[in-house]
């Protein structure tokens, strides 16, 4: 009996130790794949952190800029830059809103028309005093990528690499504007005339937009048929702005509408109601003043 009791004591002091090793292990064990677990949640979340906007860069595609359009070029080449670096804060600070397409709804596509918009201002103003460059619109598109694509080139944004410089096509009197007009209608875009006309079908909702035709007073007219067709694609930016708005119900956050239809709509619409003013003072009249504060548009009970 003497003997026995301190074996037995003996046995249960090295269960004990036994099973404190295995508990340790345990432990550290866990500790370990939690540690990996966080940095991959924290290299997951700097990745996304580190996602930025790319854009072509615009300056290496544009032509000879004559002395008469410098000004007007760098203020849009300036406008570019800025419109990129408003579209990456947006990314930055907008991380986890909406659904699956909220950044291409919300963020790349209104950057999208913005650059068409101010893209086509750019060879506008070019085609005043030299050959018009064509092409231009295909630098519009932005993508998402890592790094820092926030981009360096004259206002233009993230180069992607050397784009082919833009063609250019011989400048006739109302080409400029007809060009830019034919363009805006190809983009697909939209925008409006007047009073909106066309409730989104399935939707309480429609977009309404100032009457501009009614504003423009008396048209030269060799400027009759430019003014109409921009009138047109008024028109039809509505009616398209109007289907975007029936077929994105529930789509992004509380600013979708706005972001993503309302704000590209705006800056569609200022374009062309400046195609409408260039057109008419290209004619020696004297162009209708006021015309831009039209281009805003309003969400209203269908």
């Amino acid at each position: 009996m003497s003997r026995g009791l301190p074996l037995l004591h003996r046995r249960r002091v090295l269960a004990a130790g036994a099973i404190g090793g295995i508990t340790c292990a345990a432990v550290a064990v866990g500790a370990a794949m939690a540690g990996q677990d966080g940095s991959g949640a924290s290299d997951g979340a700097s990745t996304k952190a580190a996602s930025t906007i790319s854009c072509p860069e615009v300056t290496g595609s544009l032509p000879e800029i004559p002395a008469q359009a410098k000004a007007e070029v760098d203020r849009n080449l300036a406008l570019l830059r800025t419109q990129l670096d408003e579209a990456n804060k947006r990314l930055a600070t907008s991380q986890g809103q909406g659904g699956p397409n909220f950044v291409q709804n919300a963020i790349l596509g209104p950057l999208a028309d913005k650059r068409k918009s101010t893209l086509d201002r750019i060879a506008i103003s070019i085609g005043r005093h030299a050959e018009k460059p064509r092409g231009l619109d295909a630098l519009a598109e932005c993508s998402l990528g890592t790094g820092t694509g926030a981009g360096s080139g004259s206002g233009s944004g993230a180069g992607t690499g050397g784009s082919a410089p833009a063609t250019a096509e011989p400048s006739a009197p109302g080409s400029g504007a007809q060009d830019g007009a034919e363009g805006g209608a190809q983009d697909g875009s939209g925008a409006g005339t007047g009073a909106g006309t066309g409730a989104g079908s399935g939707s309480a909702q429609s977009i309404s937009c100032p009457d501009v035709a009614s504003k423009i007073g008396a048209v030269p007219a060799a400027a009759q048929a430019e003014v109409d067709r921009n009138i047109a694609l008024l028109g039809t930016q509505l009616d398209e702005a109007n289907k975007r708005l029936a077929t994105s119900q529930g789509q992004g956050g509380p600013n979708f509408v706005q972001n993503a239809i309302l704000g590209p709509l705006k800056d569609k619409r200022a374009s062309t109601i400046d195609r409408i003013r260039i057109s008419i003072s290209r004619q020696g009249a004297t162009a209708p003043s006021g015309l831009d504060a039209l281009a805003g548009c309003s969400l209203a009970s269908g």
